[in-house]
């Protein structure tokens, strides 16, 4: 994939965090600074979402461990734990006691 691709996809999915956070109601704070999302929860937990060109991947950190996803077949996609981007962190903001509609 040429980088300017994946730069629009990864930015789109950025975006796309960032508004279902802006929407979830809870009690979550979200910073983007460039292409790093900081997610902060009411008990000082984080998770922080970034896209990392050079492997042309998202990255997420989280307590729980960090997650990488590459662009597959038309989803965010793991090859180390076969999860996908937005179903994972819909399990990490559940672990936190928060929803997140990510459609």
């Amino acid at each position: 994939m040429i980088e300017s691709e994946f730069n629009q996809l990864a930015d789109a999915a950025l975006s796309r965090i960032e508004k279902a956070i802006d929407d979830c109601g809870g009690d979550v704070e979200c910073n983007r600074s460039g292409n790093v999302l900081e997610i902060e929860f009411d008990n000082g937990q984080k998770i922080i979402v970034n896209r990392h060109d050079i492997n042309q991947e998202i990255w997420v950190a989280a307590k729980s461990g960090g997650f990488h996803y590459a662009w597959k077949d038309g989803i965010w996609h793991s090859q180390r734990d076969d999860s996908e981007l937005y179903s994972r962190l819909i399990e990490l903001f559940a672990a936190q006691g928060e929803t997140i509609d990510l459609p």
